[in-house]
């Protein structure tokens, strides 16, 4: 079988999982008490991704695992792969590592219970693996994580000195494959083109434009949304401002302009990447 060009993940989570939000109201002792969207705003995007015939990695939430079970079995129904995006979606470095193995730990059980099989890919909340915790790929690698996609090779939330292809990372429990998202230099910054505002500010064709550059160079693009910006009617909380902007900006046709790039390029998930080589 060809291997795809090019990879599209997910990040399985409430609408309401954002990081250091600096509300009460957001704490993860409430999160009960808020209304749910996980599963209609998942299900819109599976039917999305059966359309246009795309496999994806979906990194879930422990805490939703626990809670939607049903909704696991879909996306695996679906043919698409597991991987941990945490229990309870905090920033990896503002834990130690034990925290972080108990956390990561919880996720596995969470996504076990609910039928996954076993986890070996992870990534982080807000890409928080990068300086400041690369302890935690020892961590990943030590409880049997293979494939770690959390490094951004961007300014805001990693490092523009990290590789922008998938690549080889040893550590002291062996090797793990680091998956980057797809970025693009604009007006002399990396831009996040590949997720978050920066997908959603950017037209298809741009998009299709920078998923060519990296594969005529042989590499491929890894793209990366949540469902919650599939949302027709996505709840509203007043945040800071940076993720005021981060989390609502443009997503009104979200969906639309999202649909025409998963037709117009090749996509698959992450398992069947083709094999990265060295170190």
């Amino acid at each position: 079988m060809a291997h795809p060009s090019n990879v599209f993940t997910v990040d399985l989570e409430e609408w309401f999982h954002i990081c250091a939000s600096g509300l009460h109201a957001l704490d993860h002792e409430r999160w009960d008490r808020l209304p749910s969207r996980v599963d209609l705003t998942t299900r819109l995007l599976l039917d999305l991704l059966d359309a246009a015939h795309v496999r994806a990695t979906f990194f879930v939430v422990g805490w939703v695992a626990e809670r939607q079970p049903d909704l696991i079995a879909a996306v695996r129904a679906a043919g698409h792969e597991i991987g941990s995006h945490s229990h309870l979606h905090r920033r990896v470095y503002e834990l130690d590592a034990d925290t972080f193995r108990a956390d990561l730990r919880a996720s596995v059980r969470a996504l076990a219970a609910a039928g996954a099989p076993r986890v070996t890919m992870f990534r982080a909340p807000e890409w928080s693996i990068n300086d400041r915790s690369l302890w935690a790929l020892d961590v990943l690698a030590g409880e049997g994580v293979r494939i770690d996609a959390s490094m951004a090779p961007i300014k805001l939330v990693g490092s523009v000195r990290y590789p922008r292809y998938p690549h080889i990372r040893n550590t002291r429990a062996g090797p793990i494959t680091e998956v980057p998202p797809l970025v693009a230099d604009r007006l002399r910054q990396v831009m996040p083109i590949g997720w978050g505002w920066g997908l959603r500010m950017s037209s298809p064709r741009r998009v299709l434009r920078t998923i060519d550059a990296a594969n005529r160079a042989g590499l491929p693009a890894v793209l990366t949304i949540h469902p919650w910006e599939l949302d027709p009617h996505p709840p509203r909380v007043r945040l800071p401002a940076r993720l005021q902007f981060a989390h609502y900006f443009r997503l009104g046709g979200f969906a639309n302009r999202l649909r025409e790039v998963l037709q117009q390029a090749s996509f698959g998930p992450i398992g069947d990447m083709a094999p990265v080589s060295g170190t």
